[in-house]
């Protein structure tokens, strides 16, 4: 029985291995694409590595401007947008779980309509407009504070916390913000972090929002910019012709430079996950399977 199951284990050690090698080839691809010049993509020299490991397509794109004032847009809102979207969830959360809160079914029963119906977009696009959030990095921090179905997930987390912990608070005359800062938040660490690397991830993606409302280039997000370079890649290199970058140019290849921007836009959000693992998948889990 046990050489049976040492068997069964090395093949599903061996099929989960190959799904992670078709799941991951793609992205190493691409990292191998950016540091690979026109040369070694036309002579087919790139397989695993490319013949010589290049930097030109990052050079090009960091002097660019363009991709690193994107990144600075970006960092900017992602931070402010998580920070923001996570202090109004886990108060609106901690409301909603409480079952003394007047009204409690209705208003919870309105913000669950919300994920099934909306104004539209022109009444959506009418409506930031006239309160001013075009061309404002306000646009992608403020209409999108609050996510239903995170909320939800938080508001589920909360009802499992033993009710005991705010009860001893209270005699000790602890009032709600009290007992949420100091009491709730602390032992609720996994779903927050769940809901940081949530926040964190839609902010960091935000393209949709600055397209509509945002006409500045210089306000445009990294994903913005990402968009715009890999339909427009020939235009941007061919711009750089007769400047500061066109000694830098002769040996770029397009494909690197998209890969390149991929590589730059997908590593500062896959850095945060080991940091918040641990907390992940305990946190959303218990979000999800207990209201």
């Amino acid at each position: 029985m046990k050489n049976k199951m040492s068997l069964a284990n090395l093949i599903i050690t061996i099929f989960l291995s190959i799904l992670a090698f078709i799941a991951l080839f793609p992205f190493y691809q691409t990292i191998m694409l950016s540091f690979s010049t026109v040369t070694d993509v036309g002579s087919g020299k790139l397989f695993l590595f490319p013949s010589t490991f290049d930097l030109s397509s990052y050079k090009f794109l960091l002097l660019e401007g363009k991709v690193t004032q994107g990144l600075i847009i970006s960092v900017i809102v992602t931070i402010a947008g998580t920070v923001m979207s996570l202090i109004v969830t886990t108060a609106g959360a901690y409301a909603l779980s409480k079952k003394t809160l007047p009204g409690r079914n209705l208003i919870f029963n309105g913000i669950i309509f919300t994920m099934f119906f909306s104004g539209g977009l022109i009444p959506y696009f009418l409506t930031l407009q006239k309160l001013h959030f075009q061309n404002s990095l306000l646009v992608m921090i403020i209409p999108l504070a609050v996510n239903t179905f995170y909320l939800i997930l938080m508001k589920n987390f909360f009802n499992t916390i033993s009710p005991s912990l705010e009860e001893s608070a209270r005699i000790d005359g602890a009032q709600d913000i009290t007992i949420l800062v100091r009491i709730v938040v602390p032992v609720s660490m996994p779903i927050i972090a769940t809901m940081i690397l949530f926040y964190a991830v839609d902010r960091w993606n935000e393209w949709w929002v600055p397209t509509l409302f945002i006409n500045d280039t210089k306000l445009y997000p990294l994903q913005l910019v990402l968009r715009n370079a890999l339909t427009n890649m020939s235009q941007i290199i061919g711009n750089a012709a007769g400047s500061q970058l066109a000694a830098g140019t002769q040996n770029i290849y397009g494909d690197s430079v998209r890969s390149a921007m991929i590589v730059i836009s997908a590593v500062p959000i896959i850095l945060v996950y080991p940091f918040i693992q641990k907390y992940f998948a305990k946190g959303i889990m218990i979000g999800s399977i207990k209201g």
